[in-house]
C-alpha cells in the first residue's frame, strides 16, 4: 500500500555524467529571473487594478460628501425659515449662524483634542525609543 511518488525529474545516468555545477547554477539563476519577471508582471498587474478602483471609490466618496454637504445645507435653510415665522427673518438668522457656529466650534474642540491626545502618543514614543 505504500505508494512511491515518481520523481519530477527522471534521473538518467547519462544526464548526470554531461551536467555540470556551473550549468546546474545558470540553469537555477534563469529560473529564478522567470520568477521575478512573473511576480512582477503580477504585482504590477495588482496595483493597476487597485488604481482603477481607487479611482472609483474616490469619486463615489466625493459624490457622498457633496451629498452630505447640500442635505446640510437645506436644513440649515429650513430650520431658518420654520424660525422666521416664530421670530423674525433677523433673530431667525441669527438664531441659525449661531447655531452653526456652536457646532462647528463644538466639532473643533473635538479634533483639538484628538490632535493633542495623538500628537502626545507619538511624543512619549519618541522618547521612549531615544532613553536608553
Amino acid at each position: 500500500m505504500d505508494e512511491v511518488s515518481p520523481p519530477l525529474i527522471k534521473p538518467s545516468a547519462s544526464d548526470a555524467a554531461t551536467r555540470s555545477l556551473v550549468e546546474d547554477i545558470k540553469h537555477l539563476a534563469g529560473d529564478g529571473r522567470t520568477l521575478l519577471e512573473a511576480e512582477f508582471a503580477y504585482q504590477k498587474s495588482r496595483a493597476a487594478v487597485a488604481g482603477a478602483g481607487a479611482k472609483g471609490i474616490a469619486g463615489w466618496a466625493s459624490l457622498a460628501i457633496a451629498l452630505v454637504f447640500f442635505a446640510l445645507m437645506a436644513l440649515v435653510m429650513g430650520v431658518l425659515l420654520g424660525l422666521a415665522e416664530m421670530i423674525g427673518v433677523w433673530a431667525a438668522t441669527a438664531v441659525t449662524v449661531l447655531a452653526v457656529l456652536a457646532v462647528a466650534g463644538l466639532c473643533g474642540f473635538a479634533a483639538r483634542r484628538r490632535w493633542k491626545r495623538m500628537s502626545g502618543a507619538l511624543a512619549d514614543d519618541s522618547r521612549t525609543e531615544d532613553s536608553p
